[in-house]
């Protein structure tokens, strides 16, 4: 996958962590064979339960270097695992607030992608058809999206776990949808992922953007979402935290809510996902 990162304002592939192991697991027949068990959560909990522990906190060193994590970024502390330093806290310096009072803000250091939700509430990803009804749940009334936007942020196991709001508000509803454990890198692509994984899915008021849907999409070895009992919120303000992996978050907009930034829009639109930082702008609200 292409990314453009917008603070250098270059282009790279993107290397998908894990990538021998991953291409075993979905491109072979004794991968597909144990899938179903690799994919549960029972080993997921397992494995949890592991890199929560201090036996743990000796693969954080290796985790470091590997993935190139600058340490510079991230408030000193002695970690007592591997988990508790996935969850690491960063600067607030390091991670400036957009300051455009209708700024849309990313919600993560990720890479963002975007998909048209249709006039039937269907939306196409990576060549999956997903519909908003599916990824949200029966219970959520999702007439008002059609025509609409998907945004989807997803975030590499090198990226900071921590995530927030995009702009202010209030929390309408949130529920917790079970579901299976897939990577959601480009490899699970035969698989509707986003419907299938397990995710924790909140309605919220905005005070620029209207009523937003925020999806939280567990993966592999990230069963846990965790997130603050909040009733409102104000822009950026964190949300909650994924434990050890990769994940995404999911955002969907109702139509003509939102004007994208030219650069992002112009990425976009060529099928290029766009490396993010938590708080940077992406848009601004559409009058």
């Amino acid at each position: 996958m292409q990314v453009y990162n917008r603070q250098e304002k270059t282009y790279y592939e993107d290397v998908q962590y894990g990538g021998g192991f991953l291409k075993k697991l979905y491109g072979t027949a004794f991968g597909r064979f144990v899938m179903p068990l690799v994919l549960s959560r029972p080993i997921s909990k397992i494995g949890g339960l592991y890199t929560d522990t201090f036996f743990s906190k000796p693969a954080i060193k290796g985790f470091i270097k590997k993935n190139n994590i600058d340490m510079d970024e991230y408030v000193p502390k002695k970690y007592k695992s591997l988990n508790d330093f996935f969850t690491r806290e960063i600067k607030a310096e390091r991670r400036p607030m957009a300051d455009e009072k209708e700024a849309f803000v990313s919600p993560a250091d990720s890479k963002l992608s975007m998909y048209k939700i249709e006039d039937d509430n269907r939306i196409l990803i990576k060549g999956n058809e997903y519909t908003v009804g599916g990824l949200v749940g029966p219970e959520t009334d999702v007439a008002e999206y059609k025509g609409g936007s998907c945004l989807v942020f997803r975030l590499s196991v090198d990226d900071y776990h921590r995530y927030g709001f995009p702009d202010s508000g209030r929390i309408k509803s949130s529920h917790h949808i079970k579901g299976r454990l897939h990577t959601v890198c480009d490899i699970s692509s035969q698989y509707k992922v986003y419907q299938e994984n397990s995710r924790v899915v909140t309605i919220i008021d905005t005070d620029h953007f209207g009523e937003c849907i925020v999806i939280e999409v567990g993966a592999l070895m990230v069963g846990r979402i965790v997130n603050h009992d909040l009733q409102s919120f104000q822009k950026g303000q964190e949300k909650g935290h994924f434990r050890l992996g990769g994940s995404t978050i999911v955002v969907l907009l109702k139509k003509d809510v939102i004007r994208l930034d030219e650069d992002v829009l112009e990425n976009l639109n060529k099928g290029v996902e766009v490396k993010l930082r938590f708080h940077e702008k992406l848009g601004t609200a559409k009058r």
